[in-house]
């Protein structure tokens, strides 16, 4: 089944409790919450999503997927530990090698929540594929991170249907959660690639019927 992990890059603060409601009245799986430190990636949002996940941490029950885009891994982990993220998830271009990668692999484990690896649409699956069996989580970025509202880039899509067949064929319980551009017209493409995870923001957000958008894509 696909879940739909929202977005709250784009979210308007004076309307963000509203918008919270009602995501998650129309049966989202996750608020994704894109903490951006101003090195790894150019925005800088770190004070507005730790307010936001403080935010729905308070009024939902809904699991946080926690998407660090920071240089600093290690102490967003320990930021956001206190609120118990269902899926913490940090970029395989941030640690750079194999010590460290499995350092905050095991340092996520540790907190009680599941790990999640991403891509750049310029790195190779061949960079994580030997972390595959001790994570819960592939994020294949189908847009540059930073920026909110992109276009998804359709070669993305390959990697996706890539991993797909390399986890399929080696029998590895994952899943694959795409970021990037997703809407109405492309989360088909994503879905028949592989994912089975959608990081869904600015189509939701900008919606006029949130519950319509978040059915319509639940029921392709």
């Amino acid at each position: 089944m696909t879940e739909i992990s929202a977005s709250l890059l784009t979210l308007e603060k004076e309307n963000a409790i509203k918008t919270m409601y009602n995501l998650e009245a129309g049966k989202i799986d996750y608020f994704h919450i894109d903490v951006m430190d101003g090195k790894f990636v150019e925005k800088n949002t770190t004070e507005i999503m730790k307010d936001y996940a403080l935010t729905a941490s308070h009024i939902s029950n809904l699991g946080l997927d926690v998407h660090l885009m920071v240089e600093n891994v290690e102490e967003f982990i320990d930021e956001y530990s206190m609120l118990e993220p269902e899926i913490i998830t940090f970029h395989i271009e941030a640690t750079k090698n194999e010590e460290r990668t499995k350092s905050v692999i095991e340092e996520i484990k540790n907190i009680g929540s599941r790990v999640g690896i991403a891509i750049s649409p310029d790195t190779s699956i061949d960079e994580i594929k030997q972390y595959l069996p001790y994570i819960h989580t592939v994020l294949v970025m189908t847009v540059v991170p930073g920026k909110g509202g992109q276009k998804l880039i359709p070669e993305t899509l390959e990697k996706v249907k890539e991993l797909k067949k390399y986890i399929t064929e080696r029998n590895i319980d994952i899943d694959i959660e795409v970021d990037g551009g997703i809407n109405d017209s492309t989360a088909n493409l994503a879905i028949d690639a592989g994912a089975n995870i959608l990081v869904m923001g600015n189509y939701l957000i900008s919606s006029e019927n949130i519950k319509e958008a978040i059915r319509k894509i639940k029921e392709n």
